[in-house]
């Protein structure tokens, strides 16, 4: 029998009362010496709380929804060996503050982009401080997934945390370094072994021209810009313009309005939308595909998750509509405002961001008339909506007023061709002009 010992959180800063949001073990459960065991989030930070030794979890003290703080408890472990790094509750901070604390595990935050392994790999800055050929870096497994997911080698990360411990923090100042044009031939991770040889990214003094204000880049947008940094390079996209009669479909949408308000939601377009792409998809089932690791096999899913992009005040956030195949309308129209609701406030598991086959991005409430959506990899096409207009079509030997919408497909060319990518939104636009076909 092992001996059993509570584990408390460690210092965690200045962060107190922060939210568990996760809990990422159950009793019964071995652990490792680093393994995650909780998730906390606070206004600034999402951290994760690595386990001192192993063993097996035999009791939690916390669930999710909890709020916890430095020294409260988190579980019994029944240790299997000795660990010299133990995690006892904390006592009273010493006055020598010189030595480092022991930091947290930073985890890596859904944005745009769901997790999916990348094919290449960033190349090293050369770094004469990292561990050298054959070291093992000193990293929790949430930040290796997160350099997996980057293609970054971790070996070639310097590490900020105790001990030389290689923090997410760690791995995106790395990556960029690399989109920066750092003095080193970047790989941008894309199949195939796209290289560009960057300049250097140009540093100017901006005050010297006249007032400026710094302002910090929220969190999403700091974590999300390296995917769609990635998705933009590594991807050749192409993007189809189209546009569809949606009068019928609109004059439907508010002739049913009232009844969806009564249960508390609005019925939007967007709802159609979502119904009509899974009937393309169903159609045309490459564009509900990905490529496999080596980039030389489709994988074509069966099942239909449809991603619709959020705005947030902290910026964009694409929560996943799961089996969009098996609802209806008045069904998704529901799901939507609940997902939409959950991402504002700030409520968004990271499982409802994961598992997307296919996305839509809308700009319809706001406006414009086309625009090239990134591919949210590792799909390989995304629908962008802009704000439909009433013009003059000609139709059966007349012009008449007819409500448009404006269609823009971005696809991966590697996968689909021109040819294709008219043919669905052509099919597409057809099943947004017949309100039949739209509820089949």
């Amino acid at each position: 029998m092992g001996t059993p010992r509570e584990v408390f959180v460690p210092d965690i800063g200045d962060f107190k009362n922060v939210d568990v949001t996760e809990v990422l073990v159950k009793p019964g459960d071995a652990v490792q010496p680093e393994q995650s065991l909780i998730t906390v989030e606070s206004d600034k930070a999402t951290m994760e709380i690595p386990s001192p030794a192993a063993g097996v979890v035999k009791e939690l003290r916390v669930k999710t929804g909890d709020k916890v703080s430095q020294g409260s408890p988190i579980l019994v472990l029944e240790e299997t060996e000795s660990a010299s790094m133990a995690l006892a509750k904390p006592a009273p901070k010493p006055p020598d503050t010189a030595k480092a604390k022991p930091a947290p595990v930073l985890a890596a935050v859904p944005a745009l982009a769901p997790a999916a392994p990348a094919a290449g790999r960033i190349e090293p800055i050369p770094n004469t401080s990292v561990p050298g050929p054959g070291a093992t870096p000193h990293a929790s497994p949430s930040v290796r997934k997160f350099a997996r997911e980057l293609g970054v080698e971790l070996i070639r990360v310097k590490g900020s945390g105790p001990k030389g411990r290689v923090t997410q923090l760690d791995v995106q100042d790395f990556v960029k370094g690399v989109m920066r044009g750092a003095p080193a031939v970047a790989a941008i991770p894309a199949r195939g072994g796209l290289v560009l040889d960057l300049p250097e990214w140009p540093q100017v003094d901006f005050a010297k021209f006249g007032p400026v204000e710094t302002k910090p880049l929220s969190r999403i947008r700091r974590l999300s810009g390296g995917f769609l940094h990635r998705n933009w390079v590594s991807i050749p996209h192409v993007t189809q313009h189209d546009e569809a009669d949606i009068t019928e479909l609109e004059a439907f949408r508010k002739e049913n309005a009232q009844v969806a308000e009564k249960g508390g939601f609005k019925l939007t377009m967007l709802a159609f939308l979502v119904k009509a792409s899974v009937n393309a998809l169903k159609e045309f089932p490459e564009f509900n595909a990905s490529l496999d690791k080596t980039g030389e096999n489709l994988i074509v899913k069966k099942y239909y998750h449809i991603g619709v992009a959020v705005d947030t005040p902290d910026g964009l956030l694409v929560p996943v509509i799961r089996d969009a195949d098996r609802k209806g309308v008045f069904d998704l129209a529901k799901e939507l405002a609940e997902v939409s609701r959950a991402a504002r406030e700030k409520k968004l598991k990271p499982d409802s961001m994961r598992g997307g086959t296919f996305s839509i991005s809308s700009l319809g409430g706001i406006g414009g008339t086309a625009f090239t959506p990134i591919i949210n990899a590792p799909e390989v096409a995304i629908l962008g909506v802009a704000r439909s207009q009433m013009r003059p079509v000609y139709k059966d030997g007349a012009f008449a007023p007819r409500l448009m919408l404006p269609l823009s497909l971005a696809y991966d060319h590697r996968v689909i061709d021109g040819a294709a990518g008219a043919r669905f939104t052509t099919y597409l636009a057809s099943v947004l002009s017949d309100i039949r076909r739209t509820l089949l």
